[in-house]
């Protein structure tokens, strides 16, 4: 896989690695809808994946802001699906086989921007898997799920995809909470953006009844500010939150990805 670059000139890792324009509004900082996509300045980054010998390609429109482009929890989290078994004793195995299946795996992508995470998930595990995100997101989420579709559907996968606004709970009672998995990658970095995604999180996770025991939440995270932590410790009043993966830092970072396991806290795990 081709690494993504960033630098690290700032408090600890900030947004900077990514091609921004100065009046970038995306998806993740508002709801406001936009035009039609104009696929200017179109990048493709391949993706292989040794576990089904077979490649995702992504298409990036980084002229259109954050949401379409490649961030690097996202690669993490790729290569952990690409390894994983269920034989295998690492956390990050332990907390996919862990779920409470009922074939197929149902997945639920939170911030899902390329989606190269719910595709590479579904390809992989055969998964029926809806990718979420902001309206004016979606359709570059459709074209990679359509381009991509011949390599997800030889193991049976499905790739949905479907606008998702944390915290509005009309759209969230629209989604449902029938999956098995929630799934994410570098959806905590603006600070208003916190408790949304904990109501979120505690929709899915929380309400439901009993059955929701076993469902968790895994998060890839490239820590870059200090003020993350308010997150962290909102999430901690609510759910249990363990580390399953941590990634050495790279040439190109002080820090490296980290894998979170958010569940119930009175969730036992196997």
């Amino acid at each position: 896989m081709t690494t993504v670059v960033y630098s690290s000139d700032e408090e600890i890792n900030p947004v900077t690695m990514l091609q921004l324009d100065g009046n970038d509004d995306d998806a993740k900082e508002n709801n406001d809808k936009k035009p039609e996509l104009v696929p200017t300045s179109v990048q493709h980054q391949t993706y292989r994946l040794n576990s089904i010998n077979s490649t995702v390609v992504i298409r990036q429109l980084p002229s259109q802001g954050l949401s379409f482009q490649l961030w690097p929890a996202a690669t993490t989290f790729v290569k952990l699906l690409d390894s994983y078994q269920p034989s295998n004793t690492d956390s990050f195995s332990a907390a996919v086989t862990n779920v409470k299946i009922r074939p197929p795996l149902r997945i639920l992508e939170l911030g899902s921007g390329t989606g190269v995470v719910g595709i590479a998930a579904s390809a992989i595990l055969g998964a029926d898997v809806t990718v979420t995100d902001l309206p004016h997101v979606l359709p570059n989420l459709v074209f990679n799920a359509d381009a991509n579709s011949s390599v997800v559907a030889p193991r049976g996968g499905q790739v949905h995809v479907a606008a998702l606004s944390w915290g509005k709970l009309e759209e969230m009672e629209t989604i449902g909470r029938d999956y098995d998995l929630i799934i994410g990658s570098d959806v905590v970095y603006h600070d208003h953006l916190y408790d949304p995604l904990i109501q979120t999180l505690k929709y899915l996770l929380l309400g439901g009844g009993d059955g929701n025991g076993e469902k968790v939440f895994l998060m890839a995270h490239l820590r870059r500010w200090k003020k993350e932590s308010g997150f962290f410790k909102k999430a901690k009043k609510h759910f249990k939150v363990e580390l399953v993966h941590e990634d050495g830092p790279s040439d190109a970072s002080r820090t490296g990805v980290v894998v979170y396991r958010f569940a119930r806290k009175d969730a036992v795990f196997r």
